[in-house]
């Protein structure tokens, strides 16, 4: 009965999989035509002196274009300006010399032209050795950067897979191929780095000797020659077809060429790495349990130029068809966009755009539909690159990227008169007091509307990517037809405008996931892209009973090589394996000590620790961590290694601050961060006002912000739990030469009259010059409601990557100073860490600590950095607190130059025994204050007490003097 009961529920089980399987089954095959619009989008931009290229073109596009090439041999130069410039003779193979220029510095050449007009210009180049990040140059004519895209030029390094073979771990699964650089001499055009411009830059050059300028921004490279010559207009599909038939060029027979994605031979990026990809048993490889590196793109394969490259090999001359298995499954409502060429060119004009929409699932897409493109081949080996392209989209962002800019101006223009927080009850006479108001709105409201219905066109559909545009079109509308509401629509303006610029961000990405390619005969049968109802069965079951056998926490190789060693880390996944993939790599076969990585969440060291159970290192700890352990004889005095002092080296006295105690330090810090001073240099020119050197500069500048209701924004926590002194404070406090605690540490020192003054200060920011106390300083960065504040460093990565509109518009450098007795202004500020720490109760604490000094060596860090940059894009830049591997991760020049400048001037917060109410209660002070208009001094006396009494109890439970 029981046996028959349980083969009951088993059934029921299949058929409640099998129902839940066919529910959600596709009701039938996805159509993936490639959608073409049905003509070019004539992008609307404005042209009133801001430099653009539209505005370039307006003025010289109607120039002749000259035939032939002129050749600059880059050897040939007549000025350097900077050192480091050289020639040498075959480099890297090349037959013939080249001119290698620096991360920094300039070169000029003179070129005679018999024929003034346009010309595009590329440079055959070898990208020499450097921070592993693209190429930067500024391009000058005659001494001048013609447009604006020309002051920062791309040029692409090369990237593969380490191994040709993708490793597997221990356990049998694959692991993810490391990018490593390929360099090779390429030929690079000189092009829009954003693809909003699909041909190359045209450049107007006089009859005559003309100077061309290079001007070094990032990263080195040798130069061969420089030419200016004249795009080739390409030929349409038909009539190469025609071309076929004439010369007699017939399809190949049985020849099928299946080339997986995962093995592309060469990218432009490291962030174009395999990945694996388990949604469909048809991927291939596939294991059901196992990870399969099967796939390349996705997320990672989504910004203009990026390109993928595979090399196949042909066994007879012919015509071919291309076909993609191809997964579109992030942009619903528009395209992503491909480029293709072969050989190194494009084969027809159709090739520049190849579309994919949106499908759920994945597609078998022979490149022409049903009448497929043919390719002629010849016999021997091709390459076949695809490139990220914006194809139709480019017109598009760069009319909304011009609305933005219009409208955001508009809403700083209105700002100025209402506040942000304008009287409901009356009427400011907006479209009076801001000439042409009514009209901006109304232009904007039918340029935006146009690329709408642009879009509702193209793709057949009206989607959340539309109802953005929709929004704002609607309300630019409502303001056309009742201007004096203006006012009280501003915030709602605001979140609109805003969602253009998110809508740019969206739309510019475009990803797409490769399974594999087929070069085949034109009658050639391709296999099935979609999975049967039988397959997923088969695959969801066994992943659910994978689930429960495979082991998915612990990351990479697990079993024991020599001494061995259990470290944990608290990040995530993608940064887990980046560091297991350097520690097989690098650190075990050098020290024959295995590492066991597991990834945990933060709140397990400290039960672990106490049940005996810990990891004998952990990483990336708050600064706070170490002390706190190292109080309760938790944490191992790194002190007692010999080599200590050489290792400590690597770091600021500032990022060990934090983790001394007692006369030991219980950590190396890891990361290290510190604020630094953002302005708008747009802004600030349009208020002619420079960026504040000193304190005073800031209170002079108060005045004439809030005058045009704008703000400036000091960092301050929302809440206090962090329990880290707030940095304004701290900068005030250090730059006027207080500290935070007297007598050894045993009381705090925020009692002294330094202290009292740099509180008052500080608060005085927010009760007389009416700072907010909450605010999105990236958004209003954005909008321009704040054009200018201090904050932490690391807010430059997400402008560069979140604010496309303002790119150029804005700069950093370091924070105001507090003039000195002695002259000097002093601009300290105060940075925070986190930290690799060994625990006490290690009993392999020799190999744990070879460990520690291996992950903050300079060399480790650099790759780390890189490997993540790589592997997430520039937002993910790492913040490295060792000094020399700072210098060689791949900031611009004269970025890395202000970060070290300001890095020069930081001090650490030092931890003491019950220091975590310094932080709290100062916070508890200042809202006593701002909220509660007590007085500052009494105020801060008041919590001075219940911060000196928790040190006296810490001091006391732990054995210390008091």
């Amino acid at each position: 009965m029981a046996i028959r009961k349980r083969k009951f529920l088993l059934v029921l089980l299949v058929i409640a999989v099998l129902m839940s399987v066919w529910t959600f089954w596709p009701s039938g095959k996805t159509e993936n035509t490639h959608v073409r619009a049905l003509s070019d989008f004539d992008a609307v931009t404005r042209s009133n002196g801001s430099g653009s290229y539209d505005e370039y073109m307006e003025k010289y596009g109607n120039k002749e274009r000259p035939s032939g090439t002129i050749r600059i041999e880059g050897e040939q130069f007549f000025r350097t300006s900077g050192d480091g410039f050289h020639v040498e003779q075959g480099l890297e193979g090349l037959d013939g010399e080249a001119v290698l220029t620096p991360e920094d510095g300039s070169i000029e050449w003179k070129v005679a032209v018999d024929q003034a007009g346009l010309y595009n210009l590329r440079v055959h180049y070898y990208p020499l050795e450097g921070k592993s990040s693209a190429i930067e140059r500024q391009f000058e004519i005659n001494g001048e950067v013609p447009f604006k895209g020309a002051d920062i030029l791309l040029f692409d390094r090369v990237w593969g897979n380490r191994y040709e073979e993708i490793r597997q771990d221990d356990r049998g699964n694959d692991l993810r191929p490391r990018q490593v650089e390929k360099p090779a001499w390429q030929m690079g055009t000189f092009h829009d780095r954003y693809g909003y411009y699909e041909e190359p830059y045209s450049f107007y050059l006089e009859k005559g000797e003309n100077i061309l300028a290079l001007t070094s921004l990032r990263e080195p490279m040798a130069i061969d020659y420089i030419e200016l010559y004249q795009e080739e207009r390409l030929t349409s599909y038909e009539e190469l077809k025609q071309q076929y038939t004439a010369n007699g060029i017939k399809p190949a027979e049985d020849q099928y060429i299946l080339i997986q994605a995962e093995d592309a031979k060469s990218k432009s990026s490291p962030t174009l790495y395999p990945v694996s990809d388990r949604s469909s048993p048809t991927v291939t490889p596939y294991d059901v349990s196992k990870i399969r590196v099967n796939t390349i793109g996705g997320l990672n394969w989504k910004l203009p130029g990026q390109w993928v490259e595979w090399e196949f090999e042909v066994e007879e001359d012919g015509l071919y068809q291309i076909a993609l298995k191809q997964k579109q499954n992030q942009l619903r409502g528009i395209y992503a966009t491909r480029s293709l060429m072969i050989d190194g060119h494009y084969p027809f004009e159709e090739m520049k755009r190849i579309t994919f929409k949106y499908t759920r699932d994945w597609q078998m897409d022979v490149l022409g539909g049903e009448d497929p493109y043919l390719f002629h081949l010849t016999k021997g080996k091709h390459t076949i690159r695809m490139m990220v392209s914006l194809g139709d989209m480019a017109p598009l962002l760069r009319t909304i990227e011009s609305s933005v800019l219009q409208l955001n101006e508009m809403f700083r223009k209105i700002l100025m008169i209402t506040s942000n927080t304008p009287d409901p009850y009356r009427d400011y006479q907006l479209e009076k007091r801001i000439p042409g108001m009514v009209d901006i709105f109304r232009e904007q409201a039918d340029t935006i509307e146009s690329v709408a219905d642009y879009l509702e066109q193209a793709t057949g559909e009206r989607s959340d990517k539309v109802a953005v545009l929709h929004a704002m079109v609607r309300q630019l509308r409502e303001l056309v037809k009742y201007p004096e509401t203006a006012p009280k629509r501003l915030d709602t303006y605001k979140i609109n405008v805003g969602g253009l610029g998110t809508w740019i961000l969206t739309v510019r990405e475009q990803p797409i996931s490769l399974d594999y390619l087929v070069v085949s005969s034109p009658d050639a049968k391709l296999p099935r892209a979609d999975a049967s109802g039988l397959q997923v069965v088969k695959h969801e079951l066994g992943a659910y009973v994978a689930s429960y056998t495979e082991d998915y926490d612990s990351i990479g190789n697990t079993s024991d090589a020599g001494e061995s060693i259990t470290v944990w880390v608290t990040t995530g996944r993608d940064q887990a394996q980046v560091l297991k993939g350097l520690i097989d790599d690098t650190f075990t076969p050098e020290s024959d000590i295995s590492v066991q990585l597991r990834l945990v969440q933060p709140n397990i060291l400290l039960p672990a620790t106490l049940a005996n159970e810990g990891p004998d290192v952990a990483m990336q700890i708050g600064e706070d961590v170490p002390v706190n352990y190292a109080m309760r004889s938790a944490a191992a005095d790194l002190k007692q290694f010999s080599d200590f002092d050489e290792v400590a080296k690597r770091f600021r006295d500032s990022g060990l601050e934090p983790y001394k105690y007692d006369g030991g330090i219980f950590a190396l810090p890891e990361q290290q961060t510190f604020p630094m001073l953002f302005y708008r240099k747009d802004i600030l020119e349009e208020l002619e006002l420079t960026p504040p050197k000193t304190w005073q500069e800031i209170y002079n500048m108060i005045s004439v912000l809030q005058k045009h209701n704008m703000e400036f924004y000091l960092p301050l926590e929302a809440a206090n739990a962090s329990l880290v002194p707030n940095a304004t404070f701290a900068m005030l406090l250090y730059q006027t030469g207080g500290v935070f605690y007297k007598d050894n540490d045993k009381k705090s020192d925020l009692d002294s009259e330094t202290s009292m003054q740099a509180f008052k200060r500080w608060t005085q920011f927010y009760t007389s010059y009416k700072f907010p106390l909450i605010a999105d300083f990236p958004n209003r960065f954005r909008t321009g409601e704040m054009p200018i504040g201090i904050v932490d460093y690391t807010t430059y990565n997400m402008l560069t990557v979140m604010a496309p509109e303002i790119k150029g518009l804005w700069d950093f450098t370091m924070v105001p100073g507090t003039p000195q007795p002695d002259g000097t202004i002093s601009h300290e500020v105060a940075s925070h860490t986190t930290g690799v720490m060994m625990l006490e109760n290690s009993t392999r604490k020799d190999a744990a600590w070879e460990f520690m000094k291996w992950w903050t060596d300079k060399d480790t860090q650099i790759a780390y950095g890189r490997e993540m940059e790589g592997l997430m894009g520039e937002a993910a830049r790492y913040p490295t607190a060792n000094i020399e591997a700072l210098e060689e991760l791949p900031w611009p020049v004269k970025d890395y130059k202000n970060l070290e400048s300001q890095w020069q001037w930081v001090r650490g917060i030092p931890q003491v025994p019950g220091g975590y109410f310094t932080g709290r209660h100062l916070d508890n002070a200042f809202r006593k204050v701002v909220n509660a208009a007590e007085n500052p001094r009494e105020a801060l006396s008041d919590y001075i007490i219940y911060i000196n009494d928790e040190i006296e109890i810490k001091r006391k439970e732990f054995g210390l003097p008091y």
